[in-house]
């Protein structure tokens, strides 16, 4: 009789091992949008900041329909100190709190903008004479030379074009300046000592000048000036001026534009793909 033997087989336990996902959020690209938009945040901020104190200081607020807004250097920092305190301000907290729908402005803020630039850009480059006569039959320019003595933001601003970017004078010449009644050769019989003359501005420097001389324009439009015109005032017109500049500056120029669109281009791609990073990540969680 055989005995029959149970011989049992030991299960094989087959421990399961789960590979944990670590991806995450790249922190140097979160960070990296952060940094910039930080800086560009604080810088609108200062800009919106001294925009509104010169204003305040003008009593602009309280004068709104007197004032022409479109001429006021300081309602500009306004609106570019505004444009770029959204801007990074969007940039800045979409980053840091992975916020995909202020990621979300930030990019189209920034497409928007670049779409701008380059619509400008190409127009301006195309139409440039046709630009240039629109500006002139407009009246735009002869406005900043009317209203001269009206805004000292606006003085100040004339000031530096003509002394120290351009060294220029008037929009085509000196002669532009009988536009202003302080400088019209008529209003001498009113008793404006400037009258026949130009701003202070237009006289070209002299070499270790310390003190300027304010009086230098005078007279210098009369009929029998004393003195040959051409050595104390600068006689071509800022239209020219600015001209003259843009082709002598051309390849700095298109270096800083070409740079200042690529970093917008790579704002907004590193916005998308950190939009992306958070979505996949909430992907997972659910």
């Amino acid at each position: 009789m055989s005995t029959a033997h149970n011989t049992k087989i030991p299960k094989l336990h087959v421990r399961k091992t789960y590979r944990r996902d670590t991806s995450e959020v790249s922190c140097c690209l979160k960070y990296m949008i952060f940094g910039f938009n930080v800086l560009f945040w604080l810088f609108g901020l200062f800009l919106l900041t001294v925009g509104i104190w010169a204003w305040n200081e003008k009593d602009a607020f309280n004068n709104l329909g007197r004032t022409t807004i479109a001429l006021d250097p300081a309602f500009t920092l306004i609106c570019a100190g505004t444009v770029t305190f959204i801007i990074g301000f969007t940039g800045c907290i979409g980053a840091l709190r992975e916020n995909t729908c202020l990621l979300s402005c930030y990019a189209i803020f920034l497409t928007i903008i670049l779409a701008l630039e380059m619509t400008a850009g190409v127009l301006g480059f195309i139409y440039k004479d046709w630009i240039k006569n629109k500006v002139k039959d407009a009246g735009i320019l002869e406005a900043f030379i009317v209203h001269y003595r009206e805004d000292p933001d606006q003085q100040n601003l004339i000031d530096w074009i003509q002394e120290d970017w351009l060294q220029c004078c008037g929009i085509v010449g000196p002669n532009d300046w009988d536009l202003n009644n302080y400088f019209n050769c008529s209003s001498h019989t009113v008793g404006s000592r400037e009258a026949c003359g130009v701003p202070f501005s237009c006289c070209k420097r002299k070499i270790n000048e310390i003190i300027k001389n304010k009086q230098c324009g005078y007279d210098v439009r009369k009929s029998g000036y004393n003195f040959d015109v051409s050595k104390i005032i600068n006689e071509t017109g800022c239209i020219q001026a600015f001209h003259n500049w843009l082709e002598y500056n051309l390849l700095t120029i298109a270096f800083i534009v070409i740079m200042t669109l690529f970093l917008q281009i790579l704002g907004i791609c590193f916005a998308q793909n950190l939009r992306a990073d958070i979505f996949a990540q909430k992907a997972k969680w659910h």
